[in-house]
Parts: C-alpha cells; sequence; structure tokens
C-alpha cells in the first residue's frame, strides 16, 4: 500500500483536522468528535439548512460542497461508511435557521437509515426536516426502477441548484422541490480502469485485472454492467454518454450541463478527452451544452477511472447553476 499517511485508524480525523486548519473562514467544527462540520456563518436565520453526508474517500464529495449558495452541513463517515445518526444530528442543529432543514444525500443503505434516525432525532427539537435522495447511476438499476439507484456525480449539480434555492430564501417545501427536481434530471454513468485501497484494509476494493476496464462501476467500487478490455478515449466515452442520453431522453433543442469527472487517479487530459467525444455526441442528438465541468468532484481515493453526468436544463435550473457559489473546492458566479 503506497499511500500519504500516519495511521490508517487516523487518516479520516487527520483529514478533516487539516480542512479546519486550512479553510477556517469556510467551515467549522460542530462538534467535538469534528464529525459534523458547518458553514462558518452556520446557522443563517430565515434560511433552510441543507444538510449531506457520506464515508470519507470522495473528496470533495461530501464535506468540499459545505459554503455560500451550496449544502449548509455535513456529517462525515469513515472511509466508504455512513455517518452516524448522531453526526447527522448534530449537523441538523447547528445549521438550523428556524426554516427547516433538507437532508440531501446519495441513495445507500446506511445513510438512509441513519439520516432517517436523524430525522426522528430532531423532530422533538421541533426542527422540520425533509430528504430528498439522490440517484443518478444509470448503471445501477434499470430506468422502471430509477428510485433503486446508486447517487453519484450529479450530487454536485443537486447541491449547486438546491443550495441557491436556500440562499435565496426559498421555503422548505420549494427548497426540496428544486433538488428533486435536479436529480430527476440528471443522470451519470462511470468507468473504472483500477481499484482503490481503502487505508484501514490495505487492500483493494475489488479486482481488475491489467489492460480491462469496468463500464457502470460504482464509487465504491460497485460491480458495473461491462467488463472487458480497456478501449480507447471515444469508445468509452460513447459507451457512457449512449446510455446516458439514452436514459434521459431530452428532446432535440434542450440545453444540458455536462460534467466529466475524475474518480482520483486520472489525468486531466484524459477526462478532456472524454468531454471532446462527449460533447460530439450531445450536439449529434440536437442537444446544446450551456455548462461544462471538468475535473475531480466526486473521487474514489485512488480509484483510475471517470463518470459522465448529464442534466437536462430548463430555464430554472439553469438559473440556479449560474448563481454564486463558493467553498473551499467549488466556485461558480453568473459566467458561462
Amino acid at each position: 500500500m503506497r499511500k500519504i499517511i500516519n495511521r490508517p485508524d487516523d487518516f479520516v480525523d487527520e483529514v478533516v483536522d487539516a480542512l479546519l486548519l486550512a479553510h477556517p473562514h469556510w467551515i467549522k467544527a460542530a462538534t467535538a468528535d469534528r464529525r459534523a462540520l458547518v458553514r462558518a456563518d452556520a446557522p443563517k436565520q430565515g434560511r433552510v439548512g441543507i444538510v449531506t453526508g457520506g464515508g470519507s474517500g470522495h473528496m470533495p464529495g461530501f464535506l468540499g460542497y459545505v459554503g455560500e449558495g451550496l449544502c449548509s452541513g455535513v456529517a462525515v463517515g469513515n472511509v466508504f461508511s455512513s455517518p452516524s445518526s448522531e453526526q447527522i444530528y448534530e449537523a441538523t442543529k447547528a445549521v438550523n435557521g428556524g426554516a427547516g432543514v433538507l437532508y440531501l444525500y446519495g441513495n445507500y443503505g446506511g445513510d438512509v437509515f441513519n439520516f432517517d434516525l436523524a430525522a426522528d432525532m430532531a423532530e422533538p427539537d421541533g426542527i422540520e426536516t425533509k430528504t430528498v435522495l439522490l440517484s443518478d447511476d444509470v448503471a445501477s438499476a434499470p430506468k422502471e426502477r430509477s428510485a433503486d439507484r446508486r447517487g453519484v456525480a450529479a450530487m454536485v449539480f443537486a447541491f449547486k441548484c438546491a443550495g441557491a434555492s436556500a440562499e435565496r430564501g426559498d421555503s422548505l417545501d420549494e427548497v426540496a422541490r428544486i433538488a428533486a427536481k435536479a436529480n430527476a434530471q440528471s443522470r451519470t454513468m462511470g468507468v473504472g480502469l483500477s481499484p482503490t485501497i481503502l487505508p484501514a484494509a490495505g487492500k483493494p476494493t475489488f479486482t481488475l485485472p491489467d489492460g480491462e476496464m469496468e463500464i457502470g462501476i460504482g464509487i465504491h467500487g460497485e460491480p458495473g454492467n461491462h467488463r472487458g478490455a480497456l478501449e480507447t478515449a471515444d469508445e468509452i466515452a460513447d459507451r457512457l454518454t449512449n446510455a446516458i442520453l439514452a436514459d434521459l431522453a431530452a428532446p432535440k433543442g434542450a440545453r444540458v450541463a455536462v460534467l466529466v469527472n475524475g474518480l482520483g487517479a486520472t489525468p486531466l487530459e484524459e477526462l478532456y478527452l472524454l468531454y471532446r467525444r462527449a460533447a460530439a455526441k450531445i450536439g449529434e442528438q440536437g442537444l446544446t451544452i450551456a455548462r461544462s465541468y471538468v475535473g475531480e468532484y466526486v473521487t474514489s481515493l485512488e480509484m483510475a477511472g471517470a463518470s459522465i453526468t448529464i442534466m437536462h436544463l430548463d430555464d430554472e435550473l439553469e438559473a440556479l447553476l449560474q448563481a454564486p457559489a463558493n467553498s473551499p473546492f467549488f466556485r461558480e458566479g453568473t459566467q458561462l
């Protein structure tokens, strides 16, 4: 195991310590164990709070999206493990500004269980909560069971749109509606080229022979729907983009946002090769790319691979994507 770490058991806590040291004007700890982090200006009175959370190892997801125009707080679990209900509850209390709190997170069993428990814990405090599950991974379930899909890189679009809604003072019902809409109009598919190694275990999460790839792989190494010889960048982009566009079914003339995401160990140049081909395929379908994002947005430690996310925009969602947002890992303004 070749990692720049200290004791494996200290990995997550030391990462959180480093973030708090590096970005004190952006985030602060809400608990002594530093596993509930919130905006430095939380709570924002009269504004809906947005709490996300999940396992560590996906930097900058999830804690990188705590900031202005994004999420209000995050509960931080161990690597690839759900945060506890108590950590989620503490984040909930710390961001509550009297307008309610939206839980916005990926559709994974442990997260669902603990966020539901946290909502029950918040109810006696008079904190109203609503939940929107992220479920954009087209490879994880067929379209007729889309509610069972995993939440992956489209979380970036959902955080951005819901965060802009909360920032301007929308109600909890409205922020939840927008988050659900952003999720419903987004699709993602990924490819893995090499496994990730958990610091505590010191061994790969899955095996993939040299010269092979896995299409549809999840961000924790969940199995995909095709394993075979490594293909060219164009061929990989075609597989991902074609599957996404077929499932999304955006009409000709529609505007879309595109996010090409690296999983932790893929050079930026290779991500741009995927974007190049994806943009051509999108154009062939009569769609216009309104906003583009290329980089590492939701990783899986040092996994080699990438994902493509496409979001079908309308005027409402496009305006929310353009709204200002700032965190240590994400900047957005009104420019194209």
